[in-house]
């Protein structure tokens, strides 16, 4: 069975990004990228790989990415349809009713369904979870690791990690942890 990891940025009290979905406020520091690069070079987005040197780097740890509508808006207002073109990419969205990218597919119904599918599939690397939060507590029954970016910020509001109003409960053990020059950790937790 495939493996469901959700790994995204966070604020210490909580948030993936800000009021306005971003979150430019965090900061990085050359030793992170190094080290995030290394393991998962996939998860840089397609136009940013070349500058970063990872042109010709092979999928680590996921072939596959899940985005909400929000996440997937983000790179729209950018001009972005297809943010990860190395990887399968699907958009789960009860508001976009369509999605013309060749490499990016809309679910519109059951995200657990779909995601069980999804890691019911024979072959494959891991599925990645990028965001958002909306997502990710609907999903939180199927999420079998979490990589949080925890970064020594402070925000107070925006958008929680686990965004959602009845969130079934979901015990991880904390199985690696790293730090870096900025202050931020890496965190690892495998659903017990």
């Amino acid at each position: 069975m495939r493996k469901l990891t959700y790994y995204v940025a966070s604020t210490i009290d909580g948030f993936i990004g800000g009021p306005d979905g971003k979150s430019e406020f965090l900061p990085w520091s050359p030793d992170m990228v190094e080290y995030l690069n290394e393991r998962m070079p996939e998860t840089v987005p397609t136009a940013f790989r070349a500058p970063a040197g990872l042109a010709e780097a092979a999928n680590e740890r996921f072939d596959t990415v899940l985005m909400g509508a929000t996440t997937y808006r983000m790179g729209l207002q950018d001009g972005v349809t297809s943010p990860w073109q190395h990887l399968r990419q699907y958009v789960f969205s009860g508001s976009i009713t369509a999605i013309d990218e060749p490499g990016v597919t809309l679910v519109q119904g059951d995200a657990l369904e779909a995601v069980r599918r999804l890691k019911n599939e024979e072959e494959g690397l891991g599925i990645w979870l990028s965001g958002g939060g909306k997502l990710a507590g609907s999903l939180l029954p199927e999420i079998d690791e979490l990589i949080l970016k925890l970064y020594p910020v402070v925000i107070g509001t925006g958008i929680r990690a686990f965004a959602t109003r009845e969130l079934q409960a979901g015990h991880f053990d904390l199985t690696g942890t790293r730090t870096f020059d900025n202050g931020a950790a890496v965190l690892t937790y495998t659903r017990t």
